[in-house]
């Protein structure tokens, strides 16, 4: 009776299990929407700064539960890189799933993503930080149940005419701005080196507005 009792009270108790985090491991998201039709466009910047460091690292995405997903390594470091198939809206789904599948705690995340308010080209990186009235960084916010979380915000301008906000983020990239992109993305793609070799602070100190 009094191992039957043991057993039952064992049951009985809420049992917390600790999941052992790897510092040195980072999640990247970049965010957009999949499907042949956002390709290049504003909104899916965050796909690109992805593909050019994958690119340069030379590593292939595949595809994978709720998003493309590849794996770069960097001086010690694992930077798990995804595009979620969610669509902008839902971003936070993908998330949340991949941090607790690759045990990647709130302080080893970074998103990337496009931003109407800051000028074309220009990087600014944050530790935190409200949605800005971004879909994507809502829904990762309610996902998550914070925003303490790093983020990558890439400038895409504000050359719209007033009620064409939407056609202008959906849109493709200018002649000229196309021409420049190749190497903003590559500069995206090294503050994400940056943040998980140095840290946030420095990071933000060499990339900002630069």
């Amino acid at each position: 009776m009094k191992l039957l009792k043991w057993i039952q009270n064992w049951f009985s108790e809420k049992k917390t299990v600790e999941i052992i985090k790897d510092n040195m491991k980072y999640l990247v998201i970049g965010l957009g929407n999949i499907g042949a039709e956002y390709d290049f466009t504003r909104h899916n910047i965050g796909f690109e700064v992805l593909d050019e460091l994958a690119k340069t690292k030379k590593v292939d995405f595949s595809t994978e539960r709720l998003g493309d997903v590849a794996t770069v390594k960097h001086k010690g470091r694992t930077f798990i890189l995804l595009k979620p198939s969610t669509f902008m809206n839902l971003s936070g789904k993908a998330v949340r799933y991949w941090m607790e599948k690759e045990k990647i705690g709130i302080e080893n995340i970074l998103v990337i993503v496009d931003d109407l308010n800051i000028d074309f080209g220009k990087l600014r990186l944050r530790g935190k930080g409200s949605d800005g009235g971004h879909n994507g960084l809502k829904d990762i916010n309610e996902k998550l149940g914070q925003n303490n979380y790093a983020r990558l915000r890439f400038g895409i301008g504000d050359t719209f005419n007033r009620g064409k906000q939407v056609n202008y983020v959906l849109g493709k990239w200018s002649e000229e701005e196309a021409e420049k992109l190749p190497e903003l993305t590559e500069k995206g793609g090294k503050a994400i080196l940056s943040f998980g070799l140095i840290g946030l602070g420095r990071t933000m100190s060499d990339f900002n507005n630069k």
